[in-house]
């Protein structure tokens, strides 16, 4: 019998390193092994320093160390999970993810559709490796039902995040991996992790965050420019 072994990971999680994000890695990591998570995957916008040193420090945590970064496409954002260089950004999509492939990771389109929050358009969307079904940042269900339909009808593995912009929040979606050919997890490595993202064989779990918050963001995301720095409206919001 092959051996397998499964792992729930949080793919795309942000740290004090992205505009919109508040807390330290530390944190972050150590969330996330107090709640039985495999793993995390770090993705700032547009940056990828503080993912590289969530990625080092994870084994001390007893998580596997995964880099990344959401990346502003021409089209919208795309998660490059797996990478340990940052794409360059404002590129075409299909040029991004074939970078992101040539580099041994995986891109994932996160929150699609969204116009507010610089989601790819359906009619842009024609390859990637997975879909981002379930974002616990959603501001009601219609958006996910609406992906994970999406992801069906063009045979898109499909996952799960929790985008939390705050350690409290990490967990609230999740993607677990069945990977065949491992006798363990501590035989686990990155490597792995990132290919089963885009084989398919996944299942997804999450539930949304609290209302309030999900307007927060929602506003947020609505004032910003796909790719540009922090807007100086930025300082009139509160940090979630």
């Amino acid at each position: 019998m092959t051996p397998e072994v499964t792992v729930a990971i949080d793919p795309h999680v942000h740290s004090e390193g992205s505009y919109d994000g508040h807390e330290p890695v530390e944190l972050l990591l150590e969330q996330a092994s107090d709640i039985g998570l495999d793993g995390i995957v770090v993705t700032d916008h547009d940056t990828i320093a503080e993912s590289l040193r969530a990625a080092e420090l994870a084994p001390q945590y007893g998580l596997v160390g995964i880099p990344g970064v959401e990346v502003s496409t021409a089209a919208g954002h795309l998660l490059a999970i797996g990478v340990e260089e940052r794409p360059e950004p404002h590129r075409p999509l299909d040029e991004t993810v074939e970078w992101i492939r040539d580099a041994g990771g995986t891109a994932v389109v996160p929150h699609p559709f969204q116009r507010t929050r610089h989601g790819v358009r359906k009619g842009h969307i024609t390859d990637c490796d997975a879909i981002e079904v379930y974002n616990a940042w959603i501001f009601t269900g219609y958006r996910n039902r609406r992906a994970r339909k999406f992801a069906a009808h063009w045979d898109y593995p499909g996952v799960a995040a929790s985008d939390a912009h705050s350690a409290k929040y990490i967990g609230r979606a999740y993607t677990e991996l069945t990977i065949e050919g491992v006798g363990s997890k501590a035989d686990l490595d990155s490597n792995r992790v990132v290919d089963a993202i885009g084989n398919g064989d996944a299942e997804v779990h999450g539930r949304r965050q609290p209302l309030t918050r999900s307007v927060q963001h929602y506003a947020l995301g609505a004032g910003r420019k796909v790719g540009h720095g922090v807007a100086a409206s930025l300082s009139s919001f509160a940090r979630f």
